[in-house]
């Protein structure tokens, strides 16, 4: 597949994306969705160059709504994986594997504040707490510089650790 081929696929993969977003979502589950599309497009082996753009599409808005629960009718806004699905003509296993893939791909998981919305990220239970010698403790135990890198990493989407030099 040619470059060009695998922008046209990309453009596609937006479209798709954002027409149902602008339907059922809303504009931040895009800006999420495009980011997700972009770091794949990155990947050395682009995964979207093999299979249905509408397969792929279905994956990223699974992938992006599982682990900012979309799925949950507590949380707003919510959808079912099954609309997903219809919409796009998909079956749930199929979508499932490729999301799966994503997330292992990218590493995502639930609160990665790089694909978290911004509900989920000020929600986050682990906002309040770090690993210091491999135990949580809260932020707030802490010195004040050490405080301040926390707070400095985790802007820049990273997380820390500390690590006492105890003998």
């Amino acid at each position: 597949m040619t470059k060009e081929e695998i922008k046209l696929k990309e453009k596609e993969l937006y479209d798709l994306t954002g027409q149902f977003c602008t339907k059922y979502l809303n504009d931040e589950y895009f800006e999420l969705c495009e980011k997700l599309i972009q770091k794949l497009a990155r990947k050395r082996d682009i995964p979207f160059k093999r299979g249905k753009v509408e397969i792929w599409a279905a994956a990223v808005i699974y992938t992006i709504g599982s682990i900012n629960f979309l799925f949950d009718k507590s949380f707003q806004p919510y959808i079912s994986a099954e609309k997903i699905h219809e919409y796009f003509g998909t079956k749930s296993g199929t979508v499932t594997a490729k999301a799966g893939q994503i997330k292992d791909m990218l590493k995502i998981w639930h609160f990665n504040p790089e694909f978290s919305t911004n509900h989920m990220r000020n929600n986050d239970p682990f906002n309040d707490i770090v690993s210091v010698d491999g135990l949580f403790v809260s932020i707030s135990t802490l010195p004040a510089e050490m405080q301040e890198l926390v707070e400095n990493a985790r802007k820049e989407g990273k997380d820390i650790e500390f690590r006492t030099n105890r003998e």
